[in-house]
């Protein structure tokens, strides 16, 4: 069974080798499939149409299923590998351990925003970015500069005793635990580390930033203890709502998973403290 580990734990040989794994799905180009991906379904999910990865109430078991099949391609290079979870209330700087050049490297220069250390550093060109918003192919960070803190524990507890998963209009307007999580309402968690580290994460193109799958490792963390602590609040909407993934309905672009099929994490993978 896959532990997915808190990135502050990590041993160096486990660094290493979730940093090589990532390498080798990008040379192969897997990596950039899964970019391609979450940028295509990001551009085309707006609040008055369809919608399934974000601004909907499938925002997480889309993206539960998006890391899943992920970690399974980390697998194939290297069976030992987990995706980590980076707890952001607690590594809250970018001093912390995540962003040291053994890693995923630090923030970007000032200039262009460059990332210059660490194995995704534009000078080492192993990390050459192809699904683009611009026309520049180097990896950009710019972390804490955009003018906003990363949340507090605080703040994830007051999300957290939300009771109601989620509610109409099922978008962004929404006032329930999904939307709270996803950031477009009240103290905004998940939308607010994207900002917070900026270059490509503050895009639909974040997982170009290989720290999106440790950022959204955590967002489905969050999920797992809501889930424990409201056992009785269930994933709504139930059925026949337009534009959205009622819970038995398909989520594209898989057609074989739906959001009930997410519910439990732990057919899957655990975490190295429990949900």
């Amino acid at each position: 069974m896959t532990v997915r580990k808190n990135q502050a734990q990590l041993t160096t040989d486990e660094k290493r080798r979730f940093v090589d794994a990532l390498l080798a799905l990008k040379r192969d180009g897997r990596y950039d499939s899964f970019v391609s991906t979450h940028n295509d379904f990001i551009m085309s999910d707006r609040d008055d149409s369809d919608r399934v990865g974000h601004r909907s109430p499938s925002f997480l078991p889309w993206h539960r299923r998006f890391l899943i099949q992920f970690e399974q391609a980390l697998q194939s290079v290297d069976p030992s590998v987990a995706l980590p979870y980076w707890d952001w209330t607690t590594d809250r700087t970018p001093a912390s351990s995540l962003w040291a050049p053994d890693f995923l490297g630090g923030t970007g220069r000032s200039r262009d925003g460059q990332v210059t250390d660490g194995p995704f550093a534009g000078s080492a060109r192993a990390w050459r970015i192809n699904v683009r918003v611009d026309a520049r192919d180097f990896l950009r960070r710019n972390l804490g500069g955009n003018g906003v803190q990363l949340p507090t524990k605080a703040d994830v507890d007051s999300v957290l005793a939300m009771s109601t998963y989620d509610a109409p209009p099922w978008n962004s307007a929404s006032d329930g635990f999904r939307n709270h999580l996803e950031g477009w309402r009240g103290v905004n968690l998940h939308n607010r580390v994207h900002v917070w580290v900026g270059g490509h994460m503050a895009t639909g193109a974040s997982p170009n930033d290989p720290v999106f799958w440790l950022h959204h490792a955590y967002v489905d963390k969050l999920w797992a203890e809501w889930q424990t602590r409201h056992p009785n609040s269930p994933y709504l909407p139930a059925s026949n709502t337009r534009n959205v993934v009622d819970l038995n309905e398909p989520m594209r672009p898989w057609g074989d998973t739906t959001p009930a099929d997410m519910l439990d994490h732990r057919r899957h993978y655990t975490y190295d403290v429990a949900a």
